[in-house]
């Protein structure tokens, strides 16, 4: 068995594929198959059934984005509570995307990164749990680079290139977010865990301002203080002080 605790950096190996099914599929295929350990970076030119959070399909133009999944040990980390690595991902990415889009990226709560009202990528977190242990994850990431005309269907989308009118290479940006990640992640096994809160927080989309939130069938208006080290959203005025992740549903009004 490769063990997931070797001490390779994350990015290393970088497995460039042109065409696969999901990122995520294959790298967690080769992590339970151990022929894959921490720090292996997956990344393809094309996706033919990308996956997103709750089971949605993440749609992306082949040859335009980022699509990229890398397996991390995480058997340092509580399995009763895994938003830390979530945190620690939402921050890298977010490193990375406001270094091109500048002030206005946003983290949205749990870990999309928005600029300005408008989605520009997100975090899916698949775990690999043998007995009562956390072995490992297999996060994937999808960021809108170059892609200028979106699916109707999305609501919200944006792209790197939108923003800035500049053209990107993926493998080089792949490459350079895998940096991004071992940084964050080495601070996370340092135990810097309320460092990286505080900085999630203050990069928190519309952090003091009101939103729109939907729970069941009832929508409602509140504030957005914060969120707390267990991942719940912190809020004022809602019927309840904080919801879990997926309790809810954002109303994103234009």
């Amino acid at each position: 068995m490769l063990p997931l605790h070797v001490k390779s950096i994350i990015g290393q190996p970088f497995i460039e594929l042109t065409e696969v099914e999901s990122t995520n599929i294959y790298a967690m295929e080769q992590l339970q198959a151990n022929l894959a350990a921490h720090g292996t970076a997956v990344f393809t030119h094309h996706q033919t059934a990308g996956k997103g959070q709750h089971g949605k399909t993440w749609l992306s133009e082949p040859g335009s984005n980022l699509a990229l999944s890398v397996i991390l040990d995480t058997e340092f980390l509580s399995m009763a509570n895994q938003f830390p690595l979530s945190v620690m991902v939402a921050l890298a990415c977010h490193d990375l995307f406001s270094k091109y889009a500048l002030d206005e990226t946003r983290i949205k709560w749990p870990n999309d990164i928005y600029w300005r009202d408008r989605k520009a990528g997100g975090i899916l977190i698949e775990n690999l749990i043998r007995g009562s242990k956390w072995q490992g994850s297999v996060v994937g990431i999808g960021l809108n680079l170059n892609q200028v005309y979106f699916d109707e269907s999305l609501k919200n989308p944006v792209s790197l290139k939108q923003i800035t009118g500049k053209n990107f290479n993926i493998v080089a940006f792949a490459k350079e977010l895998c940096g991004c990640l071992e940084y964050r992640y080495q601070q996370l096994k340092e135990g810097k865990w309320e460092e990286l809160l505080l900085l999630y927080n203050q990069h928190l989309f519309k952090k003091n301002e009101p939103i729109k939130l939907k729970k069941e069938s009832a929508s409602f208006y509140c504030t957005v203080l914060g969120v707390s080290a267990n991942g719940e959203l912190l809020v004022s005025g809602a019927p309840q002080e904080s919801f879990r992740f997926g309790e809810v549903e954002w109303v994103i009004e234009s």
